[in-house]
């Protein structure tokens, strides 16, 4: 009878054990993988080892806590055990085809976090945990590879991520020892005031961090630290340590409520000197389209145009107006002169001004919002035109665009070119001289990269002129195709009397503060609600001003208090990205438009 009640029990602790479901939770504590295990009623120590496979005593290790018992509800993180870790298989080249056509793969650059990864796709935050199931979530290593799911990215909303990664701070605290807990770094949070906060040093605040520096501190970024919170900031602190840690001014931007309508104050010069201005009038008007898209996606607007008259007393009456003064967000004044005193409210204020057309020089503020690129950025794609098997020739003239050389000379920096100075000849004078004829340029076998330095739009169609119609005779001698790219210079664009089809045979290259086709669908649409709208096909400054309110009109919803940083914002055809490059620093757009023009008569843009 006893032998048959043993056997009862172990059968039924067998059964308990199997019975018990195992969680698909996982976090990284410490370097270490744990399941997130609610116990539920009835569970027992040994059955829930037995099903994660581990010994009740690590079991105990783990959780102290368990060894007085176990209660319905409690949570215990579990060792994921070495059989749960095999390592991943060598993929065949068939299954990595197969896994590059569903996953785009993502390489963690320095300070990145994976909350950052999730806005920069636009995806969950738990898609990304669930499908890379190796990496730290709360520590992402530089060089890491993440997947990415295809067909989920841009599917998933500024508040589900939030919500989601808050959740899995949630779980980790769940599991945390009591002498610690995980915190979301905030918008405006720096080292010194957590290490203050928390009652701890900066070194520690590092240790505790993975060897965290302050310059790689991000708001989003999840950190292990203490559970309980020092005092306040002790009174005593050193007046040079409070001037150090205050630093410029910064501003700690929070998402406007959908509760009640955005307000908005667009500043532009309408008129100057009693003179309408044509230009910033179409801006307002592509403005007012931008923000007709914002609130179809059900957001109320209320905007108050401004017309500074490029004056500075009308500014400070403006800056002094109590409609001026309730703005939530401030697009304007166009010139960088004018700035000054808008900036001083907006950072009183904590309010975002975009500057939307000039490039800045001196201006520098984190209230602040570049959208014309910084020049610093302009051949940061032009990496593939430096290649080191490419044969590179500056074409001269008697008149050289000096800007355009010095930028071009600064990009090449040692990198090896030649020189070749064109004056125009007419077809009958060339048999004494070859300065015009361009051929010898490209009788050679390399993949040749000119760039045509002329300022003079004559010179300019003269030499694209030149170029194609050699390539057209070594063709037609069977000495082969020709292989070269022109880089251009944008004001080409400006040209009146070129034609634009030697773009397309030379196959130039530009690098762009703006580009829109007018064939793509998203310019066709804009084009006809203006159209209707206005009566007059749109310029390029209607474009400006809807990308602005497009951008900003949404972003003031969420992406404010990121500061619209790893987002990627591309209202009609030119892209947008924001950087701060230096701690209290403007915002400003990174992205130049490189626009290719192809010998298929195609233009594609980067």
């Amino acid at each position: 009878m006893k032998r048959i009640l043993l056997t009862v029990g172990l059968l039924s602790l067998i059964w308990a054990a199997s019975a018990i479901e195992r969680s698909k939770t996982i976090v990284y504590i410490n370097g270490a993988k744990y399941y997130v295990h609610a116990v539920q009623a009835g569970e027992t120590l040994y059955a829930i080892a037995k099903s994660y496979g581990v010994d009740e005593k690590r079991l105990v290790e783990r959780n102290p806590a368990a060894a007085e018992g176990l209660k319905a509800g409690a949570v215990l993180k579990i060792p994921v055990v070495a059989d749960d870790e095999a390592p991943r298989q060598e993929r065949s080249a068939k299954a990595e085809r197969k896994l590059a056509r569903t996953f785009a793969t993502h390489t963690v650059v320095a300070g990145e976090t994976l909350y950052a990864v999730a806005r920069r796709y636009e995806i969950s935050v738990q898609t990304i945990i669930e499908e890379n199931p190796d990496i730290d979530p709360t520590h992402l290593s530089v060089g890491e590879r993440i997947l990415i799911r295809r067909k989920q990215i841009g599917k998933s909303s500024e508040e589900e991520r939030a919500t989601e990664w808050s959740d899995y701070r949630e779980t980790l605290n769940s599991v945390a020892d009591n002498d610690e807990h995980y915190y979301i770094v905030q918008k405006g949070d720096t080292f010194y005031a957590l290490s203050r906060r928390f009652g701890i040093t900066e070194q520690q605040l590092s240790e505790l961090n993975n060897g965290l520096t302050p310059a790689a501190l991000k708001a989003g970024a999840m950190l292990r630290l203490p559970e309980k919170p020092a005092a306040d900031e002790p009174a005593n602190v050193p007046e040079e340590r409070i001037e150090a840690v205050q630093g410029p001014v910064e501003i700690d931007f929070r998402a406007h409520c959908n509760c009640e309508p955005l307000r908005i104050s667009l500043l532009l010069p309408l008129t100057t000197d009693g003179r309408p201005h044509e230009h910033y009038l179409e801006f307002y008007q592509g403005f007012l389209i931008g923000l007709d898209s914002v609130r179809r996606e059900g957001h109320a607007v209320d905007l108050t145009l401004f017309d500074t008259q490029r004056n500075r007393e009308r500014l400070a009456a403006i800056v002094a107006d109590e409609r001026f003064r309730r703005s939530q967000l401030i697009v304007g004044p166009v010139y960088e002169e004018e700035l000054g005193e808008v900036l001083r409210f907006a950072e009183q204020a904590q309010v975002p001004v975009v500057s939307p057309l000039a490039q800045l020089s001196e201006t520098r503020s984190d209230a602040l919002f570049q959208m014309a690129p910084d020049p610093k950025h302009k051949y940061d794609k032009a990496a593939d035109l430096l290649d080191a098997d490419k044969r590179i020739t500056l074409i001269y003239t008697d008149r050289t665009d000096k800007e355009f050389e010095q930028e071009v000379l600064e990009l090449l920096g040692d990198r090896p070119y030649a020189k070749h100075t064109y004056r125009y000849e007419h077809p009958s004078a060339r048999a004494k001289s070859n300065t015009g004829d361009l051929t010898p340029l490209l009788e050679n076998k390399d993949d040749n990269l000119f760039v045509v330095l002329a300022a003079d739009e004559t010179d300019v169609d003269r030499i694209l002129a030149g170029l194609s119609s050699a390539d057209t005779n070594l063709r037609s001698r069977s000495q082969g195709e020709p292989r070269y790219t022109v880089l251009g210079n944008a004001r080409w664009n400006r040209f009146r009397n070129i034609d634009r089809s030697i773009f397309f045979k030379n196959r130039v290259v530009f690098f762009s503060t703006y580009h829109a086709k007018r064939d793509a669908q998203v310019t066709v649409d804009f084009d006809r609600a203006y159209l209707t709208a206005f009566g007059t096909l749109p310029s390029l400054y209607a474009y400006r001003g809807y990308d602005a309110a497009a951008i900003f009109g949404r972003a003031m919803y969420n992406d404010i208090e990121y500061d619209l940083e790893d987002r990627r914002y591309t209202p009609l055809q030119t892209l947008y990205r924001f950087k701060q490059e230096a701690k209290g620093g403007t915002h400003a757009n990174t992205s130049w438009m490189r626009v290719n023009y192809r010998n298929d008569f195609t233009i594609t843009t980067e």
